[in-house]
């Protein structure tokens, strides 16, 4: 039997998934954090026809000083935005943390997102467990899995309400009659948790996906709340597993990439970086990661197998200006051709890529509800 296609993504912040990978880099360290860099690394993702780019972020340096590399980024919300507003149909999921973050304030620029990108934004939730965090953040730590994976699940509640809290068509913007909106179809979402309360509505009107879709490690939060479910594991056989048992619409692969380029191997690419720094420590790696390593065929055999037990697959390239020309030149033609990989579509939403349904408001769900029993009852 074929195998379903795959979703490709590419995690595109800083160099690579290596900490030194700045030093393999093909342009000036000072470029890194300029407008034009971002934008041709984005342009690459979408031409080779992956369905997303990630951003990731956070509010600590990006990088262990060992490793001499970047000591700040932009943040992955703005650069999101701007590669949107510079591509027509890659998606963009940056990296947004709730930890400490008000849940307003990231509902708001998730939905913003989506309307700069007319319905292509993700959201890759995340924590900050990093005891820094919360002293840059001025903000009493958060400590333990528990309290962290509750923070998460209250900040994802409270931004699935208030992009719910616009119905579909509560902006009128009628000139003959002078009315904007209709107030009957904005909502409080009336939220109380344990560390904050929202009253809502939002101050944006409700994103074109409806809800942005939403990415999260598997187990971070209920299945029900998310769309994909980002797995870990040491082979194609346990990814397969973790895929099952997360219990999400979609699961996506974690899998770090380093690819034979014409000068080197990537053995040779790998040992010239481990000179100053471990790829296995880096800042965030999970433990048991797959990692991919040699020529690009056997990166495409990878992935076919793959194709077989998730729905997609996050690559994290060793580093971006080398892996990404390997991956555009030799790994995505081949498995375009062998119908292995899905590309996305000039129109779409990132929702509509993904074949995921368009969510109706729960608001307009409930009241529709309260109509039909009214009606039923006269």
């Amino acid at each position: 039997m074929p195998h379903p296609a795959l979703h490709l993504a590419v995690e595109i912040d800083g160099d690579g998934a290596h900490p030194a990978a700045w030093r393999r880099a093909a342009h000036e360290p000072g470029a890194l954090l300029t407008p034009r860099r971002t934008a041709r690394v984005a342009a690459v993702a979408e031409n080779s026809g992956f369905t997303l780019v990630t951003l990731d972020d956070g509010i600590l340096p990006p990088g262990p000083a060992a490793a001499g590399g970047p000591a700040g980024r932009i943040g992955a919300v703005e650069r999101a935005a701007y590669i949107a507003a510079s591509t027509s149909v890659l998606g963009v999921a940056p990296v947004v943390a709730t930890t400490y973050a008000e849940p307003f304030h990231v509902s708001t620029r998730i939905a913003s997102l989506d309307h700069v990108s007319v319905g292509r934004a993700g959201w890759v939730l995340a924590v900050e467990d990093a005891p820094e965090a919360a002293r840059a953040w001025g903000r009493p730590a958060v400590e333990g899995a528990a309290a962290l994976r509750r923070e998460a699940v209250d900040g994802l509640t409270v931004s699935r309400d208030l992009w719910d809290s616009w119905e579909d068509d509560a902006v009128v913007r009628s000139v003959a009659t002078s009315r904007y909106l209709d107030g009957s179809r904005l909502h409080y979402v009336d939220f109380v948790g344990e560390t904050y309360r929202v009253k809502g509505p939002a101050i944006v009107p409700r994103p074109p996906q409806g809800r942005p879709v939403v990415l999260a490690p598997a187990g971070l939060v209920p299945p029900e709340l998310v769309d994909v479910a980002l797995v870990d594991g040491p082979s194609p056989a346990l990814l397969g597993r973790a895929a099952a048992a997360s219990g999400a619409a979609l699961a996506f692969a974690e899998l770090e990439v380093a690819l034979d380029t014409p000068d080197e191997t990537a053995a040779e690419r790998i040992a010239d970086l481990e000179r100053y720094a471990s790829w296995d420590a880096a800042p965030g790696r999970p433990p048991g990661r797959l990692r991919y390593t040699g020529p690009a065929a056997g990166l495409v055999a990878l992935l076919e197998e793959l194709s077989a037990v998730v729905d997609g697959v996050r690559l994290h390239p060793l580093v971006l200006d080398e892996d990404l020309s390997v991956l555009s030149r030799l790994v995505l033609p081949e498995l375009f051709g062998r119908r292995l990989a899905a590309r996305p579509l000039p129109g779409t939403t990132l929702r509509t890529t993904l074949g995921l349904p368009r969510p109706d408001s729960r608001f307009a769900t409930t009241a529709a509800s309260a109509t039909l029993t009214r009606e039923g009852h006269r």
